[in-house]
């Protein structure tokens, strides 16, 4: 995000489409190499699109390109992006969407190992890398990022189990009729790609930061200088020493972490800082608005 940032106007615009032609290109590329080769099936809108693909040519015998599978089931995502998350997320999202879908009809089938286990584990990276990098840079590969997002930040509700729940009746029913050798596959391949989501993506990460300083004013002001988050200050007591001890609490994204606590080194050199994971916060929390 930082070489987006450096950048404004034009140049800034041609940065960002260009990574997200990129990210393009790694999604349809994995899904016309491993998730073909090993009739793997993603989660989300894209596993719901080849399953549909997959019904299709086995019971009628014709095929269906990608394309007017996936672009049309995500419309309602992307209103729901348009009305609610922010204009020019949802259009970026929308180039990566048909961005994809034509590269996933126009890139050639590649093979590049028959063995399953490397299709699952490695198809699920480059899919989770795809993803992440459209995130990051301020966009996303549509369907349920679309909903995870709103509900997430716009609603304050964690939607991962209901996703994790489609993703279910998705390989339920293409283990029904295809077999569930290949289904079960598949959970090992979204489980890859989650977890690079993660790795990659921090912005839905948070971390509490408890901070014992003497120069409480400057921490905060730095604090909501470099994140716009407020902060807590609790007076104690040093039991060492029997001194009079300011610590500081806040809670900003993990995304912030770095420059958050360089900016605290900054101003007090001698601050104690402990810096703990956070699994849920609830009530006010500030979010940077997508554009």
């Amino acid at each position: 995000m930082e070489i987006i940032e450096r950048n404004s106007g034009l140049k800034r615009e041609i940065i960002r489409i260009t990574i997200l032609t990129f990210a393009a290109f790694l999604y349809a590329f994995n899904i016309n190499s491993f998730v073909s080769t090993g009739d793997l099936y993603p989660g989300g809108f894209a596993g719901v699109t080849i399953l549909i693909q997959r019904i299709v040519t086995m019971f009628f015998d014709t095929s269906i390109p990608y394309t007017l599978i996936y672009v049309p089931i995500n419309l309602i995502p992307v209103w729901i992006g348009f009305k609610y998350i922010g204009k020019k997320f949802t259009l970026y999202s929308l180039y990566v969407i048909v961005a994809t879908s034509l590269l996933v009809d126009t890139l050639p089938l590649i093979t590049i190992t028959y063995d399953i286990v490397l299709i699952a584990v490695f198809g699920g990276i480059l899919n989770g890398v795809s993803i992440g990098i459209c995130l990051i840079v301020g966009a996303s590969g549509g369907g349920s990022d679309f909903l995870s997002i709103y509900f997430s930040e716009k609603k304050g509700i964690d939607v991962w189990n209901y996703i994790f729940f489609g993703n279910v009746v998705i390989l339920t029913v293409a283990g029904i009729i295809f077999g569930f050798n290949k289904a079960m596959y598949s959970i090992l391949f979204q489980y890859a790609a989650t977890q690079l989501i993660q790795t990659i993506y921090k912005r839905q990460q948070k971390q509490t930061f408890l901070v014992i300083t003497e120069k409480p004013n400057a921490v905060y002001q730095k604090i909501t200088e470099l994140t716009h988050h407020d902060a807590t200050l609790f007076k104690g007591e040093g039991l060492f020493e029997g001194k009079e001890r300011n610590l500081i609490y806040s809670v900003v994204s993990a995304e912030e972490t770095d420059k958050v606590n360089q900016g605290i080194k900054q101003v007090d050199p001698m601050a104690f800082t402990n810096i703990l994971e956070t699994r849920y916060v609830g009530g006010r929390f500030y979010r940077k608005p997508k554009e």
